[in-house]
């Protein structure tokens, strides 16, 4: 089918600006919602074994599931429902689910093994990796200015993962946890952006409903096929939750929810560039979660490349505008950020 345009899925330009105010508070609420997803995965991830901790496969099936009732209500209102279904490319969804889906998984090992900040930052280097992937996959012209800002943070990348993987710290580490939790990191960040090229396919064909549903129903299968990996390894063993673990479980997926409403939202009342760069406020939000919840306080290192990175991704996203990018429509079915 073809891609809305309607009212209710694309502001008029007028209608774009008039509200920005609107759109960047909706954009710090997703933000905001994110963060209590990511700190809830990290609680339900990092129970003691005595309380039964949860296998990533049991979290991600809970993320996916429990987001859907929030993300059907949602729909049914704004009149998006009745387009959720419809599709004209299975197989480009199958292909966004099946990458989205390996990011998410790698994504929440990292905010189980990492500190919640440190995993927060090393998944904000998504969109400098979609940068690189848009150029040689999609073909599309990135000139001086914007390679520039992706190498500038490509080395703020390797400064946040300095204290994690670098020789002398992995022999002064007391087992590779914190390690492989870095590269889990990094590896969902990638595979968020490779999932992103698949976005930006989808897009010339499908709606935004569409893409948003089929990558929350595929998400939601393969993490209920995690519980035959039980049977293999008693760490994939799926857990009975107590009416307050469960409760937890179910939060990870109404919060992530909420937030992917929130994202569209925001993009619905205000241009894509005057929103996207308050998406880094999820950084502060994820350093204060760290702090009170786990006694956690990010590495000095860790900090510096972030700052680096989101200076990089924030120059990207005004570089676009400049060019007269138009990400928005990208940016709502983000699988960096989709349920």
């Amino acid at each position: 089918m073809p891609v809305e345009t309607s009212s209710s899925a694309v502001p008029t330009p007028g209608d774009a600006h008039q509200r920005p105010l609107i759109g960047i508070l909706f954009k710090i609420a997703s933000a905001f919602a994110f963060s209590c997803m990511g700190a809830t995965v990290k609680v339900v991830g990092s129970i003691t074994p005595a309380d039964a901790s949860f296998p990533v496969g049991q979290i991600v099936f809970s993320r996916s599931f429990f987001a859907l009732l929030p993300v059907f209500i949602w729909m049914g209102v704004v009149g998006k429902l009745s387009s959720a279904f419809q599709t004209n490319n299975h197989k480009g969804h199958l292909k966004r689910g099946l990458i989205g889906s390996l990011g998410m998984f790698f994504g929440f090992s990292a905010l189980v093994l990492l500190p919640l900040t440190d995993a927060t930052a090393i998944s904000f280097t998504s969109p400098l990796i979609s940068v690189v992937l848009a150029a040689f996959v999609l073909g599309e012209v990135v000139r001086l200015y914007r390679w520039s800002a992706v190498l500038i943070g490509f080395c703020g990348v390797i400064i946040m993962l300095w204290p994690y993987i670098s020789a002398d710290a992995i022999s002064r580490q007391p087992d590779t946890k914190l390690a492989l939790g870095a590269l889990f990191g990094f590896i969902g960040a990638t595979c968020a952006a490779f999932a992103m090229i698949e976005v930006r396919r989808l897009t010339s064909t499908e709606s935004t409903s569409a893409i948003v549903i089929y990558f929350s129903l595929m998400t939601t299968t393969f993490g209920m096929l995690t519980v035959v990996g039980g049977a293999i390894d008693p760490d994939w063993a799926w857990r009975t939750p107590s009416f307050k673990q469960g409760f937890f479980l179910v939060l990870v997926g109404v919060m992530g929810g909420f937030g992917q409403i929130f994202l569209t939202e925001s993009y619905r009342r205000a241009p894509a560039s005057t929103v996207a760069p308050f998406d880094y406020t999820g950084m502060i939000f994820a350093v204060g979660w760290g702090y009170f919840l786990f006694g956690e306080w990010p590495h000095q290192l860790v900090m510096i490349g972030a700052s680096i990175v989101c200076a990089a991704g924030i120059y990207v996203i005004l570089r676009e505008r400049q060019l007269g990018i138009d990400r928005k429509r990208q940016s709502e079915a983000s699988p960096s950020r989709s349920i």
